[in-house]
């Protein structure tokens, strides 16, 4: 019988730990929190010093009880949750329910799962850190106390269902005004001209950058060509110009390697480069930090912990890092000695930069890729190039820039070699909305030197307009949180998935656009709350967590001074709801067909919008918003006998009685197959589950429960006689059709 507990979040850990540790250590997991607010109810005591109401996890009962079991009988409790505030609270949770008071209670921590790292943690354990405990508690407090009592507000103003997450509100008020700043750009034309000149048989281009001296200067300026005529008038101007070399200027550049990863940088460039989301990333590198089989190499963890906001390495990792590169290339691409990354300006510090957890060619990611999938190898290689890049040597370029004149105009050209790849041998960063340099780039310029002339081949003119400023992606949202400080590397995946859950934001082409709800969430919230929803606000707040994590600012005085004129705020807008409601309505000039008293206004549910009278609640007619787009069909309704029609809401089809509202009759549209169970007679139609995922059913069910994932199609299998196939379509190989009996996929036609 084991003779000590050890406790973690995730059942990933447990058979790595198990097996450092040996035989008298029982690993057991939480899998993530067994104690939390309540559900269903605030949960927190406003009266008592904002006591919280802690309550088993829904679904943690077992895991509770036989947690308890295994402490009662064991010598210690370990307590090994993620090394963050999050695992320090769930330790804490864990210790107050399974502490038997005969064992004594430690709290273990390590940044890898190694087995170094891991044995090492069990030599120094210590007490739990209730500062942080505390301050992940005034997090949790906070948030509820912001999402419980604001939601309702706009559950009565909006719709139903929505969230006013404290952070996540914030990052939506970024997409918002970003999307303002697009909307309000005034586009200009301006132009330019490029010159293709020759210099003993070499050619290069370049670019008109000043007219008689004058320049244009930022974004704001008079362009120096703002139209097509004032283009025109250089190329007739310098037709028959002759042009000289008037400066040249050679320089050395070097570009110095990008520091290991944080969280978010790893974000950022897991979207850029792999196209991961930050939610993806992250359960990604979860994985490769719990612990993997790999073979003859064991069970472990292949990169560190992954939510930091430090670029510190330990001492050991930067000489096996100097090991590795000496190794794979060569003295002259590692400097004489390990680089150190200066810490920012709101980091917390508190664990190691993200870097492989074992820094040798056993664990370089060819070695290891054939006991990972394709997403964890891709992040693992993107980890281990970038670190060990990190500790290479400059990347060297000899740049030059040549300024050719004539006729009172001014074109540069530019060209730079690599000299030295130096960490661009192994790794550099993708780049998303680069900048126009202005200057006319060549991959190599002739030998130009001040007085020589050089020969005009061509003037080419080109018409530009001004961009707006760009949307989000995940990338840039993500370092434009960082940037302000909102939130904290652990919480921009959570952030940025509940924006898209909640569907405040819609994503195409990988770039956030604010839908019509985000809208007015933002809206309400940022103008009935504008201190709670401030980006320096809650900035702020992030930096008085970590007063409170370093046991210089008091929980309970921070969440009274927030709460006392958030409350006073909170009941001057309950006193406005009916005006607040009629803001986020638009009024038509429909009158309500029921009450005949009353015009239409256009409201939202989750399903989107719909048209309901102004009198509600006295008068509760409603009609989908269009109504008028309603196709007739051959087909009579079984109630009243009037003729259906095809209508469409929420970009969804179906039939209705084309009398509503004195008829509601409606049901799902047919895709034109008979159901294909013997005597049933209905009709395939399609459907949705409560999540949205689109399935085909009969339409009389419940009487007839067929149901297919797959599109039916009414026809019989060549092979097995099936009285119908189904299709789908897939990315890469198009639609299928099979035999859903047989599963034969069959050629069309």
């Amino acid at each position: 019988m084991a003779k000590h507990l050890v406790v973690v979040e995730s059942p990933a850990k447990c058979k790595v730990i198990s097996k450092y540790l040996g035989k008298d250590y029982a690993v057991r997991a939480t899998m993530g929190h067994i104690i939390d607010l309540p559900e269903k109810e605030f949960g927190v005591d406003i009266e008592k010093d904002f006591t919280p109401k802690y309550t088993v996890s829904k679904g943690k009962t077992r895991v509770l009880r036989e947690l308890k079991d295994e402490a009662a009988k064991a010598e210690n409790i370990y307590l090994a949750p993620d090394p963050d505030r999050e695992g320090e609270a769930i330790a804490w949770h864990v210790a107050r329910s399974i502490a038997s008071g005969t064992g004594v209670v430690k709290r273990v921590m390590f940044n890898e799962i190694t087995k170094r790292a891991v044995l090492a943690a069990f030599d120094e354990p210590r007490d739990i850190d209730m500062n942080k405990v505390n301050a992940q508690q005034t997090r949790r407090i906070l948030d509820r106390i912001v999402g419980y009592q604001l939601s309702p507000i706009l559950w009565r103003t909006v719709f139903k269902g929505l969230s006013a997450g404290r952070v996540q509100s914030v990052a939506l008020r970024l997409i918002c005004e970003r999307e303002d700043d697009i909307k309000a750009f005034v586009q200009r034309e301006y132009w330019s001209i490029h010159g293709i000149f020759d210099h003993l048989g070499t050619k290069f281009s370049a670019k008109l950058i000043s007219v008689d001296g004058r320049k244009s200067g930022g974004p704001d300026d008079e362009p120096l060509l703002p139209d097509e005529a004032a283009a025109k008038a250089i190329l007739t101007r310098l037709a028959k110009e002759k042009f000289a070399v008037t400066d040249v200027q050679r320089t050395q550049k070097s570009r110095k390697p990008y520091p290991p990863f944080i969280t978010s940088t790893l974000q950022q460039e897991a979207a850029r480069k792999l196209s991961f989301s930050a939610a993806k990333t992250m359960m990604v590198a979860q994985q490769l930090y719990e612990g993997l089989e790999l073979g003859e190499l064991g069970s472990m963890g292949l990169i560190t912990y992954m939510r930091t906001d430090s670029t510190r390495i330990a001492a050991e990792a930067l000489t096996d890092a100097r090991t590795v590169i000496k190794k794979l290339f060569d003295e002259k691409h590692m400097p004489s000695s390990p680089r150190f990354y200066g810490k920012s300006k709101n980091a917390q510090d508190a664990h190691e930069a993200i870097r492989p957890s074992q820094v040798n060619l056993d664990f370089a990611p060819n070695r290891v890729k054939q006991f990972l999938s394709k997403d964890q190898y891709r992040l693992y290689e993107l980890v281990w190039k970038r670190f060990l890049a990190s500790q290479m040597e400059n990347a060297l370029f000899d740049s030059t820039r040549a300024d050719i004149t004539g006729g009172g105009c001014v074109f540069r050209a530019s060209g730079s070699i690599m000299r030295f790849d130096g960490f661009l041998a192994l790794y550099d960063e993708s780049v998303e909305d680069a900048v126009d340099t202005g200057e006319g780039q060549n991959e190599k310029l002739p030998e130009l030197k001040t007085g020589d002339s050089v020969d005009k081949k061509e003037l080419i003119d080109k018409q530009h307009f001004t961009q707006p400023p760009p949307r989000y992606t995940e990338a840039s949202l993500v370092r434009e949180l960082e940037d302000k400080g909102i939130g904290r590397p652990s919480t921009y995946a959570q952030i940025i998935d509940t924006l898209k859950r909640r569907k405040y934001t819609t994503v195409e082409a990988r770039r956030f656009s604010p839908t019509e709800v985000g809208y007015m969430v933002k809206n309400t919230l940022v103008k009935e709350f504008p201190d709670v929803f401030d980006v320096g606000f809650t900035a702020g707040m992030e930096t008085t967590l970590d007063n409170i994590e370093s046991g210089d600012t008091d929980w309970v005085k921070v969440l009274r001074e927030f709460y006392t004129p958030f409350s006073d705020r909170l009941a001057v807008v309950r006193k406005s709801i009916k005006n607040l409601r009629a803001q986020n309505q638009e009024i038509t000039d429909r009158q309500c067909p029921e009450c005949k008293e009353n015009y239409l206004v256009v409201k939202w549910s989750k399903n989107g919008k719909f048209l309901a009278c102004q009198g509600f609640p006295a008068c509760k007619h409603t009609e989908p918003l269009e109504k008028a787009a309603a196709v007739p069909v051959d087909e009579k309704c079984e109630k009243c006998g009037a003729q259906m029609v095809i209508l469409t809401m929420n970009n969804s089809k179906f039939l209705g009685c084309s009398r509503f509202p004195e008829c509601k009759t409606t049901r799902s549209l047919s895709i034109g197959v008979p159901c294909p169970k013997d005597g049933c007679g209905g009709n395939v139609v399609e459907r949705k589950t409560r999540r949205g995922k689109v399935f085909y059913g009969c339409d009389k069910y419940p009487k007839c429960d067929f149901a297919s994932w797959d599109k039916p199609i009414a026809k019989k299998c060549p092979k097995c006689g099936n009285p119908y196939l189904t299709q789908k379509e897939y990315k890469k190989k198009g639609v299928q059709i099979r035999c859903p009996a047989c599963k034969e996929e069959v050629k069309e036609g």
